[in-house]
């Protein structure tokens, strides 16, 4: 036992089972199926129709008896739960049953699975035939083809992210204002106001219309349950800005000119500018109330980033070494590699946990090192490398176990650095006493190269009040040392101009 599908005009058999399942089709009765039609007016059947609230549903109730499910949505809480009960409603059926769903049984009907799967595990034969869904529909409308044009149908209640938009797009199930208004909303991220969108409204029946308008203009009141959305734009997002980047490297004379090395700079430079950025977030970010403003540098920046990133995959794909694809693919592999306690059976307790299985794993990958200091890069900043450089030491126990003795440590260096007694010596004491003040502020958990980020930030607002307080060219240093205390009061008070 189990299910049959009825293919093209040939008969499933000369005894129909049980449960029969069929389609009505994108809108009035007339477009029904045939052989689904005979079913639904075999008056030895119950129909039972998973919902009224269709133009061939309602038809048929004025031909015959029916049952519906519209009870079962006011009563359950989720959808789940109400497919699950369509379900038990259609299994509880006395005799012969026809259940009856809008459109295709095959295209968006959760329900029709979930019958399926559990007429199977209960020993009951279903047969199914199909019929024309909103899909079918909507492509005869628009005049796209699905295999050439590579159409992609997309659910409005359950938006893909990131949503990709580079081939023709339908989204259906927008059934409620505040859906449609969502999906706008989301269309409205990743492109144009202005790009053209059909909003398609009840096809196959007397109240059939479509509209033409653009995304920035689209009324939520057209929601329905009959409603769907058609797109066919030039994609925006992450493919959007993949394709750009290639165009720029194919018709742009300085883009075009550009090596791997030539913008390593860029690179260095657009990291440091989203490092300033980062450092500008709340130090509880992304937790607490969001800083908007701040966040739309981050998001300004990241960009920049993403362009580098876009940048050298593209070149390399020219080289036939790789492309955007194989980056991202590589990365996720590794992702899932590094991280068995989420995609396999490993199990862990801590974060620490985590990280310890991270470098163990980390460390089984790079098998050509020869130290443990070998993974961290030279060209990093100062700050960092030092950071970094102490990190993989304390790995191997070399490390302090607090941070009192760093205290002292710090107090030694620049004992020594104030004996020094030329300028070589003074450079090497400079450099151990940051050193040793970058191994400080590890053991007290803060990153030094925000930490110097934000001081250099702190010193620019004071010193730009200063400023503003007058002339600062030909005061003597009392007079300066009074301004700067000034505008250190005022940040004290919390003056708003101030960002720190």
């Amino acid at each position: 036992m189990g299910t049959r599908t009825l293919p093209g005009g040939r008969s499933a058999g000369s005894v129909a089972p049980g449960i029969i399942i069929v389609g009505l089709g994108p809108g009035d009765l007339q477009y029904t199926d045939d052989r689904a039609r005979r079913y639904l007016l075999d008056e030895e059947r119950t129909v039972l129709l998973r919902t009224i609230d269709h133009p061939a549903a309602s038809q048929l109730a004025e031909q015959r008896d029916v049952r519906t499910c519209d009870d079962l949505y006011r009563s359950s809480d989720d959808f789940e739960s109400v497919y699950e009960a369509v379900a038990s409603r259609v299994l509880a059926c006395d005799g012969p049953v026809t259940f009856a769903v809008p459109g295709s049984p095959y295209v968006g009907e959760s329900s029709v699975g979930i019958l399926k799967q559990r007429a199977t595990e209960a020993g009951r034969e279903v047969l199914v035939i199909g019929a024309e869904s909103f899909v079918d529909a909507i492509v005869a409308e628009v005049g796209v083809d699905p295999l050439r044009d590579g159409l992609r149908v997309v659910d409005g209640r359950d938006m893909p992210d990131p949503l990709i938009l580079d081939a023709p797009t339908i989204i259906g199930h927008v059934d409620l204002p505040v859906v449609l208004a969502d999906v706008a909303a989301r269309l409205d991220r990743v492109l144009p106001d202005a790009t053209p969108v059909k909003v398609v409204v009840d096809l196959r029946s007397a109240t059939e219309r479509v509209v033409e308008t653009t995304i920035g203009q689209i009324d939520p009141e057209l929601a329905g349950y009959r409603t769907s959305l058609f797109i066919d734009a030039e994609p925006g997002g992450l493919i959007g800005a993949i394709r750009t980047m290639r165009k720029l490297r194919r018709e742009c004379p300085w883009d075009r000119e550009q090596t791997h090395q030539s913008i390593v700079k860029n690179l260095v430079e657009e990291a440091y500018e989203l490092a300033h950025a980062l450092s500008v977030l709340p130090a509880e970010a992304p937790g607490g109330e969001p800083d908007f403003a701040a966040y739309a540098d981050v998001e300004e920046e990241l960009g920049d980033v993403l362009l580098q990133v876009l940048f050298q995959s593209t070149m390399a794909s020219e080289a036939g070494a790789f492309d955007i694809d194989d980056v991202a693919e590589v990365l996720r592999q590794k992702l899932v590699r590094r991280h068995p306690h989420v995609f396999g059976d490993v199990e862990v307790g801590s974060a620490s946990e985590v990280l310890a299985n991270w470098d163990r794993i980390k460390e089984g990958e790079k098998v050509e090192r020869t130290s443990q200091l070998d993974g961290v890069p030279t060209g990093l900043s100062g700050l960092t490398r030092a950071e970094k450089l102490q990190h993989q030491a304390a790995k191997l126990g070399f490390d302090w176990d607090d941070p009192a003795p760093v205290f002292d440590k710090v107090r030694e260096e620049l004992q020594e650095l104030a004996e020094a007694d030329d300028a070589g010596s003074a450079m090497h004491e400079v450099g151990d006493l940051l050193f040793t003040a970058v191994n400080l502020a590890r053991h007290l958990g803060v990153d030094p190269e925000v930490a110097l980020r934000r001081a250099g930030d702190r010193f620019e607002a004071r010193f730009r009040r200063m400023e503003q307080d007058g002339p600062i060219e030909g005061l003597n240093i009392k007079e300066l040392d009074a301004r700067w205390e000034s505008a250190k009061r005022a940040e004290m008070q919390g003056d708003k101009e101030l960002p720190w």
